[in-house]
C-alpha cells in the first residue's frame, strides 16, 4: 500500500505563500533542490490543486537537452514528467501536461483506493487539497521544509481547528537554514 505525503516549504511561523500569493521567498539553493529531486524519486503521482499544479506544470515544458539545463534541473523536469498526475479543480478546463487527469471533486473514497491499488507513494501539494486530505485521515507523512523566515501572514501550510498526532522521523538541516522535518502521522 502506498503513503500519501504532504511534502511543502514553509516559513517559520508556519505559511507556505505571503500576502501576495508569492513563494519566491523560499530558498532553493542547490542542495535543498538536490533534496527535492532525490524526494521526488520514488513518487508514482502527484495530486495537485490548480494552483499547485499551474506553478508545477513548468516541468512539463522545461528543456531537458544536454547543455540547455543543469544536470539537476534535466533530472527533475523528467522525473515530475514521469510521474502520473492528478489535478483537483472545478474551473481548470484541460490539462497542460501529460499523463494527467482533472477532478472536479475531492474523494476520499478514491484516495483511500488510490493508495491501496499504487505501488509507488503519492504526494499532495495544495494546502487546500492537503487539509481536506488531512480531515480525512489520508495523510501517512509530512515534510516540512522550514525556511528561515517570518512571514507574518499569508496561506497557511497546515490547516487551523486540525488536531494530528506525529512522530518525528528524521531531520536535516541545511547550510542556508532550512531544517527538513520528517514526520509520521499518527492514527
Amino acid at each position: 500500500m502506498a503513503k500519501l505525503i504532504y511534502p511543502i516549504n514553509v516559513s517559520l511561523d508556519g505559511y507556505m505563500e505571503d500576502e501576495r500569493g508569492n513563494i519566491e521567498w523560499g530558498i532553493s539553493d542547490d542542495e535543498v533542490f538536490a533534496f527535492w529531486t532525490d524526494f521526488q524519486r520514488p513518487i508514482g503521482t502527484y495530486l495537485y490543486g490548480r494552483r499547485m499544479y499551474e506553478s508545477m506544470v513548468y516541468w512539463e515544458t522545461a528543456s531537458v537537452k544536454k547543455g540547455d539545463q543543469p544536470e539537476e534541473i534535466r533530472e527533475f523536469a523528467q522525473i515530475w514528467r514521469a510521474a502520473e498526475k492528478i489535478v483537483y479543480s472545478q474551473t481548470l478546463q484541460s490539462a497542460s501536461s501529460a499523463r494527467t487527469r482533472i477532478e472536479r471533486e475531492f474523494n476520499p473514497d478514491a484516495i483511500r483506493r488510490l493508495k491501496e491499488s499504487s505501488e509507488a507513494d503519492i504526494t499532495i501539494g495544495g494546502p487546500e487539497l492537503a487539509g481536506q486530505a488531512m480531515s480525512a485521515g489520508l495523510i501517512d507523512e509530512c515534510h516540512l521544509l522550514v525556511n528561515p523566515i517570518v512571514l507574518g501572514g499569508g496561506k497557511r501550510a497546515l490547516p487551523d481547528n486540525l488536531r494530528m498526532r506525529l512522530v518525528l522521523l528524521g531531520e536535516r538541516r541545511f547550510p542556508s537554514g532550512v531544517v527538513q522535518l520528517h514526520y509520521r502521522v499518527i492514527v
